[in-house]
């Protein structure tokens, strides 16, 4: 990302209306009062308190003695869930590099604001990635990107709960969810969705689909393999009959997610590899940001 691309990123906010626990200073409400600019409350005065926080009009109205409460700025904590399975490791250009794309804008807009990011990979959960302390955390964190892989398989609902105790902010999972536990019927995903909201999470779904999935450009007949065991093979003609089998069951899938997020108040968003970043990050994911 060149320097001009990062002054746009710098711009943006994620918005999360979780209220912050963390000890941290940053730019979020917090639940303890401080002295930021922003006003909270009243509250009388009592021996020991700062003077200067007394509301002088208050006392002249009402002859007792105010104090005025501001809400301290802590920071809060913004969770990226990864899927490097090797399903995403496909498309001319591969599912996997645009949500590292997305991972690190994403990450940039988060530090800006003296938020702290957490990465998890949810092919390798024993070892997430924390950074914080505003942009100067951006070049390690992009350094972890950069050495991540598409390999193996994921278990998406199983890799967010071994996630431990996550601090109340906003989580995003980053996954194209090609697998038979998230299939029409099945309550994988939406029990995925009612944790997070459990652990306290604002949740926004990053639905991560090549062009090439999302319309069919291939015809004859083709035998498709399995990217992540090797194994399964199935042979397949590519006539008009099957293409519009296909999509009939591409659109119930992708269906059933965004009325699952609906259902449960998550954010969805469709994220297709034959769309620009700058689409993506300054248009389509513009109810994550605060304004």
């Amino acid at each position: 990302m060149d320097s001009g691309l990062y002054d746009r990123l710098g711009r943006l906010k994620l918005a999360i209306d979780k209220k912050s626990f963390s000890s941290m200073t940053g730019s979020r409400k917090s639940v303890k009062k401080g002295s930021s600019a922003e006003f909270s409350d009243f509250r009388e005065y009592m021996p020991g308190d700062d003077i200067r926080g007394i509301d002088w009009n208050a006392y002249a109205r009402l002859d007792r003695l105010y104090i005025k409460e501001y809400m301290e700025e802590k920071e809060s904590f913004v969770s990226i869930f990864l899927d490097t399975s090797a399903s995403m490791d496909y498309g001319e250009k591969t599912k996997f590099s645009l949500m590292m794309e997305l991972a690190a804008g994403l990450s940039y807009i988060s530090l800006s604001n003296m938020d702290h990011v957490r990465l998890y990979d949810m092919v390798k959960m024993d070892s997430p990635y924390s950074a914080s302390g505003g942009k100067a955390g951006m070049k390690n964190l992009t350094t972890v990107l950069d050495r991540k892989t598409a390999a193996g398989s994921a278990d998406i609902l199983s890799a967010v709960k071994r996630s431990g105790r996550i601090e109340p902010g906003l989580s995003i999972i980053c996954s194209d969810f090609l697998s038979e536990d998230f299939l029409p019927g099945s309550d994988t995903f939406a029990e995925l969705i009612k944790y997070l909201s459990y652990m306290k999470q604002k949740i926004a779904i990053l639905h991560i689909m090549a062009a090439e999935e999302l319309d069919i450009t291939m015809n004859g007949t083709v035998n498709l393999i399995d990217m992540e065991d090797k194994e399964s093979r199935v042979k397949v003609t590519l006539d008009d009959a099957a293409i519009r089998d296909y999509d009939k069951a591409k659109n119930e899938f992708i269906q059933e997610l965004k009325k699952a997020c609906k259902r449960y108040g998550a954010a969805y968003f469709l994220c297709s590899t034959g769309e620009s970043f700058d689409k993506i990050i300054f248009e389509k994911l513009m109810p994550l940001y605060e304004w």
